[in-house]
């Protein structure tokens, strides 16, 4: 893996120097309205830091932006907070209370039509905070809610986050080399596409952030999507995610098929019985991992069904894959 440890830290410190210049331009800002008020199950949210990733005006953006829609929604008994009509990319920071210096994005799916920010993002904060790792929470733009470029906004949201986070290393208390990411369905499918598409040109440079790399460390990728051109010719998928798109854009946002020797290592999760993403975009992210001699973990499970995030059931034994994607990042650049 090509990360300079010794230039990332370098550029951690001087991204200190810039974000402390950049404070003014890019808040914190207030709390957005709560969901479903006196809802017993709605969550804390949002975290005590919320910073807004692009301090102008973002890259497709209309002159009408998307209301926000907090709600309380749910499948199989499981009541959770979906966002939908992201007006802006943000980053909800979670702090741990004795840092270590590791720290991960957690990208929450939702099928590009919502972000599921509580089991997805506030649990996988809870977890990781206990074990010394800070947690970022992006919340992305989605795109079928009205942005000139529909299908870059979530991948432009994901480069932008990395290099805004990295170039607050110092304030963050992180080292910038061990940043990664975590993703989980259409989250997954940005996470991966984040691992190939880093270094693309997807946007126009706007301060000295973006001069450095969005490249994660590592990449979790829980029952994710590695195709828009999925397997057995089924587009059902690729219309969920990116409805419409010509086959030249599937392709260039299908991961799998641009993975190369450059990629970080990958730590995989996914059940047999998901009825949603099939288990073959996992599998094949291995094949194609074991093709340009990347690192690759995978825990596969029995059943879990999809959107499980970290609750499966006690007595299962795949309910101990943060355990051991905890432990994997500590040996594998986290």
């Amino acid at each position: 893996m090509k990360i300079d440890r010794r230039a990332m830290l370098a550029a951690g410190l001087t991204g200190g120097l810039v974000a402390a210049q950049a404070v003014a331009q890019t808040p914190s800002l207030p709390p957005p309205p709560t969901p479903a008020a006196g809802d017993p199950d709605a969550p804390a949210w949002p975290a005590r830091e919320v910073y807004r990733i692009w301090p102008g005006k973002q890259p497709g953006a209309l002159a009408t932006l998307p209301t926000p829609k907090p709600t309380m929604n749910g499948r199989s008994g499981r009541r959770q907070l979906w966002i939908r009509g992201v007006a802006y990319a943000e980053l909800h920071v979670f702090r741990p209370a004795v840092p270590d210096g590791s720290s991960l994005m957690s990208i929450p799916g939702g099928g590009y039509g919502f972000v599921s920010v509580q089991n997805e993002g506030l649990a996988v904060a809870q977890h990781f905070n206990a074990l010394g790792t800070t947690v970022f929470v992006l919340v992305y733009r989605l795109p079928r809610e009205g942005w000139g470029t529909p299908h870059l906004v979530a991948i432009q949201d994901a480069q932008r986050a990395m290099r805004f986070i990295r170039g607050r290393a110092t304030e963050f208390r992180i080292d910038p080399a061990r940043l990664g990411v975590l993703g989980f369905s259409a989250g997954g499918h940005l996470a991966s596409d984040l691992v190939v598409s880093h270094a693309d040109n997807l946007y126009a440079p706007i301060d000295d952030a973006d001069q450095l790399s969005a490249k994660p460390a590592f990449a979790g990728l829980v029952y994710p999507v590695t195709s828009l051109i999925s397997p057995a010719g089924d587009r059902r998928l690729s219309g969920m995610l990116m409805a419409g798109l010509p086959d030249p854009i599937l392709e260039a946002r299908s991961p799998v098929r641009r993975l190369t020797a450059d990629a970080p290592p990958s730590f995989l999760v996914h059940a047999f019985d998901d009825p949603l993403v099939p288990m073959q975009h996992s599998l094949d992210w291995i094949t194609a991992c074991q093709a340009v001699k990347r690192p690759v973990e995978a825990h596969l499970v029995a059943t879990g069904g999809h959107g499980f995030g970290l609750g499966l059931p006690k007595d299962s034994s795949g309910a101990a894959w943060p355990d051991l994607f905890g432990r994997w990042i500590r040996k594998n650049g986290g």
